[in-house]
Order: C-alpha cells, then sequence, then structure tokens
C-alpha cells in the first residue's frame, strides 16, 4: 500500500512539473502551434522533431488535460478546444519557424493534421498557421534588410570611385602623350 501511495506522489509531482513548464513555455514563447499526429511512425516524429531543432523549434507531446490546465492564465488560453485527440505541440520564439516547419511536414506526411494554433492574444486556425509559414523567417529577412543595406553603399563606391578612375586614365594619357613626344 506504502509503494502504491509513493507512486502517486511521484506522478503528481512529474505532472506538476509537466504543467510548470508547459505554462513557462506558453507565456513566453512567439508562436505555438497543435496538431493531430495519429499514425505518424517514430521515424516520421524522430524527422519531425530534428527538422523543427533546425529551424529553432521544438516539439513536445502533453496530455491534453495538462496542456489546458498549462494554458490557463496565458495569453494563449483561447487554444484549449484544440487539445482533443492525439496532440502535439510546436512552439519556436520566431513565429515563423513552427508553423513552416509544421505546414511543410504536413505536406509529405498526411497524418500530421495541423489544427490550429496561437501567438500571443491571437488565435490562429489551420489557415492562419498556413499564412504564417508562407512569410519569410526573421534570419531571410535580416538577410534582405543587410543586403539592401549593403547595395547602396557598393553603389556609392562605385560611384565616387569612377571619376578618380577618369582623372586617372586621363593622365595616363597625358603621360604616354608627353612620352611619344
Amino acid at each position: 500500500m506504502r509503494a502504491a501511495n509513493r507512486r502517486e506522489q511521484v506522478d503528481r509531482a512529474e505532472k506538476q512539473e509537466l504543467v510548470s513548464t508547459l505554462h513557462d513555455t506558453f507565456k513566453t514563447t512567439g508562436v505555438v502551434v497543435v496538431a493531430h499526429y495519429s499514425g505518424l511512425t517514430v521515424a516520421d516524429m524522430t524527422a519531425f522533431r530534428g527538422r523543427m531543432k533546425e529551424a529553432g523549434a521544438q516539439v513536445k507531446v502533453a496530455k491534453n488535460r495538462l496542456a489546458k490546465i498549462a494554458l490557463e492564465g496565458t495569453d494563449l488560453a483561447h487554444m484549449a478546444p484544440l487539445f482533443e485527440g492525439q496532440t502535439l505541440i510546436a512552439y519556436s520564439d520566431d513565429p515563423v519557424a513552427a508553423p513552416k516547419v509544421a505546414t511543410d511536414f504536413a505536406k509529405i506526411k498526411d497524418k500530421l493534421v495541423v489544427l490550429g494554433g496561437g501567438m500571443g492574444q491571437t488565435a490562429l486556425d489551420a489557415d492562419g498557421v498556413k499564412a504564417l509559414a508562407s512569410l519569410p523567417s526573421l534570419d531571410e529577412l535580416r538577410g534582405k534588410i543587410v543586403g539592401m543595406i549593403q547595395t547602396p553603399a557598393t553603389r556609392i563606391a562605385q560611384v565616387l570611385s569612377a571619376p578618380g578612375g577618369q582623372v586617372a586614365r586621363v593622365i595616363q594619357a597625358y603621360a604616354d602623350k608627353g612620352e611619344a613626344a
């Protein structure tokens, strides 16, 4: 009897820790995607987790009841109805990373069905997640901005160096002409 009681206390402590961790995740993350994963193989889930990790996102499978408890008191509380059936959550600080990987993976593995998600107080349905996935990621945007900044600098350098080059060619031409005379 004591062993069973002790096991319940351990289970309860583990559940409380999981709820606390999920609650912190829901409060601090940029975007959360909820999806059904029924029918995915272990290899599929491993591949999915790997792609998420490469993109800077994470995946968790949690009991729906515990996820709903963790949602309480967060901006994402509106997502509670999505937690029905075998669900997983994918989340990232980058508002595009998790939706992009989840949507792309769902295209090749029809067993992964994106249900919706949330970004702060904004509720996202499946189409909203797809719309986010179509946006460029923060890294892509940073690259474009750096390119835009560098392009004018390159042009300015070309314009400034062009007259100097012309002057040098004119001087060289006079020097060549003087030597010929």
